[in-house]
């Protein structure tokens, strides 16, 4: 008998833990997993979109923090996590203690052209925490991503679901895309920052849905960063002249119309200025992420809304259950659009 526990042993020390499994992540790396993983740590907000729609039950903590308007639009244990940074996490840096504390299982990281893989494996292996690349700049990276990461959690059946929602609204757009030549197309302005004088290349991701949907970016240009967020002064926009103006800004969108240095713009002056939903995530951009299903859609519908047929209400609320797992109520609906 003696023998035979020193034979086990020397096998389990020679074959490792029988509890690990080694997948190769989205950037062909291989990475030691536990079998089963509970909890999961989304490393920038694009991911902590990701586990929300896909497995909100294993995220063990947030990359930036739930305002307070947006918190009705969470299921009740997402707004309870404590925040705690990220690699890219909207202003939250990550805290390292703060994330072993929450002990994870591993963690997904943003792979990106534009983010050095390179530093951010460093900083994970000196955590001593697994980490998992999952490819998803644009959003015909999601499918792809959705699949993946439902395969990796096994949540299969969920990952695909979302993914043919992804294709399906991608399979619209390209359709539309068809049949308005870039001619026909309007042209458009993402306005960022208060005052709206900043804004995104048509070749950002961060803009990706005005060229999704049907629209002319009219800052024709390659990105600098990954950040964004270009400074351009009044009288490029003036000579960009917009038809149709895109922003976030609330502040922004709220005085422009009263502002007499923009009345030479004629998107301001025909009052053609659109908020970007946000909550829980923004429809757009900041963070990019599956969201822009239902926001292209959205704004498909606003440049084009006859060849574009979209019910809105319908698929808001269909994509509110399906995705973020919510069921929106009417003054939630309509608080979206305020």
């Amino acid at each position: 008998m003696h023998k035979l526990l020193l034979c086990l042993g020397l096998i389990l020390a020679l074959t490792g833990p029988l509890e690990a499994r080694e997948i190769t992540d989205m950037n062909g790396r291989r990475v030691q997993l536990p079998e089963q993983s509970q909890r999961v740590f989304g490393s920038a907000p694009p991911l902590n979109v990701l586990l929300h729609a896909l497995a909100p039950e294993l995220m063990v903590g947030l990359s930036f923090p739930v305002q307070p308007a947006a918190a009705g639009y969470f299921p009740p244990r997402l707004r309870q996590l404590p925040v705690v940074g990220g690699v890219f996490g909207m202003g939250q840096h990550m805290n390292a203690e703060a994330v072993m504390a929450l002990k994870p299982d591993f963690a997904l990281a943003w792979q990106s052209p534009q983010i050095d893989a390179g530093k951010v494996e460093s900083a994970f292996a000196k955590m001593g925490l697994p980490v998992v690349f999952i490819k998803l700049d644009t959003l015909h990276d999601w499918p792809a991503a959705l699949r993946y990461t439902g395969r990796l959690l096994d949540r299969e059946a969920r990952g695909e679901a979302l993914a043919a929602y992804v294709e399906q609204a991608l399979q619209r757009l390209d359709k539309l895309r068809q049949e308005v030549p870039e001619p026909q197309r309007p042209r458009v302005y993402y306005a960022e920052g208060p005052d709206g004088l900043a804004t995104d290349c048509h070749l950002s991701f961060h803009t990706e849905a005005i060229e999704l949907a049907g629209g002319y970016n009219v800052y024709r240009c390659s990105p600098k960063d990954h950040m964004g967020m270009e400074k351009v002064s009044l009288e490029q926009v003036l000579a960009f002249a917009p038809d149709i103006i895109i922003t976030h800004e609330r502040g922004f969108a709220a005085s422009v119309r009263q502002d007499p240095r923009w009345q030479g713009v004629k998107a301001v002056r025909e009052g053609r200025i659109h908020l970007v939903p946000r909550w829980p995530h923004n429809w757009m951009d900041r963070p990019p992420s599956m969201m822009r299903a239902l926001g292209a859609q959205w704004l498909a519908s606003l440049f084009h809304p006859q060849r574009f047929a979209f019910d809105l209400p319908a698929e808001t609320r269909r994509f509110y259950q399906l995705v973020l797992g919510t069921e929106l109520s009417e003054a939630q609906y309509q608080a979206l659009f305020q």
